[in-house]
């Protein structure tokens, strides 16, 4: 079994830093949208603003039962097999993200960011902790927390780039 290691350059304490801002960079690459601005995607076969919030919240909310998992039972197996049977855009539809209000998956993405970085602070050698990840159509590997941690953040940051880029396309 393999292990999945990441930037291995940024501390513990540096990548649960860049997690719990997490909501504050989202709420600034939100602000001063509108209702019909929510609505706004590069084109026609790209998701939407509001998509890209939900798929994050969601994201997120997934990623947590995989830490709390790992933190209770390191030899337990995580799977996102049932995820990964439909595309990203089926799955979107199928949640309602295109027609969701945020509110609720803002609420959701700040308690869960506080919630785990209160977690984490609190229980010792959290950090040191794994769990066995299984990919479909890939090897199973062994993922640290602090690996599913910094894979929050960069998907963060990744999707903030997504949202600036059809602000700039749009002039919003």
């Amino acid at each position: 079994m393999n292990t999945h290691k990441l930037n291995q350059t940024n501390t513990h304490e540096e990548i649960l830093k860049q997690y719990a801002d997490g909501p504050t960079l989202l709420d600034s690459a939100l602000a001063d949208l509108s209702e019909s601005n929510l609505d706004l995607a590069l084109n026609t076969d790209s998701w939407t603003i509001r998509q890209i919030v939900h798929h994050i919240a969601d994201g997120d909310d997934l990623w947590k039962i995989c830490i709390k998992i790992a933190l209770g039972n390191n030899e337990a197996l995580f799977s996102l097999q049932w995820y990964t049977v439909k595309t990203q855009m089926e799955r979107s539809e199928s949640w309602a993200c295109s027609r969701c209000r945020l509110e609720s998956s803002l609420a959701l993405y700040r308690a869960n960011r506080a919630h785990m970085v209160d977690l984490l602070k609190q229980n010792q050698g959290a950090f040191e902790r794994s769990i066995r990840f299984e990919r479909p159509g890939k090897e199973e590997i062994r993922i640290t927390i602090p690996n599913v941690v910094e894979l929050q953040v960069d998907h963060l940051t990744e999707h903030i780039e997504s949202i600036q880029a059809i602000r700039q396309a749009h002039g919003v």
